[in-house]
């Protein structure tokens, strides 16, 4: 049986808001939940990057535009986009942390949105991500980009796990307000 479930499609689909309306009911049905969620940012109707909000409401900055005259670190572009591993790391890795690793009474779902490219540059959420899936108390709520040019690491060791359900959520399904395995 499958412990954790992941949602996978394409970008703007709608795992975002399904996965905000899962959360919406698990707590107020009293379950014990946190994580976090990705966002777009716009300015003027354009996107501009996105933010990372934990289910407490604390917001941080993932990824903004780049400009030739950025002095973030290359190394950290996904697209046009430079992550801000430091501003990433600092909302995330204390949410995800906050997990019991051997205990059952502490029972908690985890909401994960997203595992993707951006998210991955960090080796500490890639570390704390592997541990949330194998701690016993947990359940992992999240979302995983499709496949799609060069595999990421850990994006395939969540599809391959016999402990994860994925879901592919797709325009029909968002249509029939439905997701199909």
């Amino acid at each position: 049986m499958a412990k954790h479930v992941f949602l996978t499609g394409p970008p703007g689909i709608g795992k975002t808001t399904l996965i905000q309306k899962a959360t919406e009911a698990l707590k107020s049905s009293g379950v014990p939940i946190d994580g976090f969620y990705t966002e777009e940012v716009r300015e003027g109707g354009r996107r501009i990057g996105f933010d990372v909000v934990t289910l407490s409401g604390r917001r941080g900055t993932l990824s903004r535009l780049g400009s030739d005259s950025s002095t973030a670190r290359r190394e950290y572009c996904v697209g046009q986009y430079l992550v801000d591993l430091v501003s990433f790391e600092h909302l995330v890795l204390p949410v995800l942390r906050n997990v019991d690793l051997g205990s059952d009474t502490g029972k908690k779902v985890h909401v994960i949105d997203e595992v993707g490219k951006m998210e991955l540059f960090s080796q500490s959420f890639i570390q704390v991500v592997r541990q949330t899936l194998t701690a016993s108390g947990t359940t992992i709520l999240g979302t995983i980009p499709i496949p799609k040019g060069k595999p990421l690491g850990l994006v395939e060791e969540i599809r391959s796990r016999k402990d994860v359900k994925v879901f592919n959520h797709s325009t029909e399904s968002s249509q029939d307000k439905h997701c199909r395995s």
